[in-house]
């Protein structure tokens, strides 16, 4: 059994792909776009170059994406993707880079259980944690 995180981002799946690719390196390895599925029912009126279907890779880590239907805002929420890193520097180019144009739930500090954590939702409404492994 394998489980995989999706992101439905209602029409920007491609600002947020390239966003990512800035931030945290994320790498696509695989993107469909509506006109290239062989399914022409499935393609939202007008949404011909909206993305169907991605993969990138975070990491280790395998994430999918799309533009959904195409309706409206999207609505991240009951849950943040994690980053965990090896040192404050980094910790804090990835918090910083993500949190452009979005939000800081809690800043980079140290807690109980890291030297340095934060909290941030990005310009796309998604949640992130940063983590520096102790």
């Amino acid at each position: 059994m394998q489980v995989e995180t999706y992101l439905f981002f209602n029409g920007r799946c491609e600002q947020a792909l390239n966003f990512y690719r800035g931030t945290v390196g994320a790498e696509v390895t695989f993107l469909m776009r509506f006109k290239d599925s062989p399914d022409p029912e499935a393609c939202p009126p007008g949404a011909e170059e909206k993305i169907m279907h991605s993969t990138v890779t975070i990491g280790g880590t395998s994430v999918m994406a799309s533009d959904g239907r195409c309706q409206g805002e999207p609505d991240f929420k009951g849950f943040s993707l994690s980053i965990a890193v090896d040192d404050a520097g980094e910790a804090k180019r990835l918090f910083d880079a993500l949190s452009d144009g979005g939000t800081v739930d809690m800043p980079l500090a140290k807690t109980f259980w890291s030297p340095c954590f934060g909290m941030l939702t990005d310009r796309f409404g998604v949640s992130w944690m940063v983590n520096v492994a102790e």
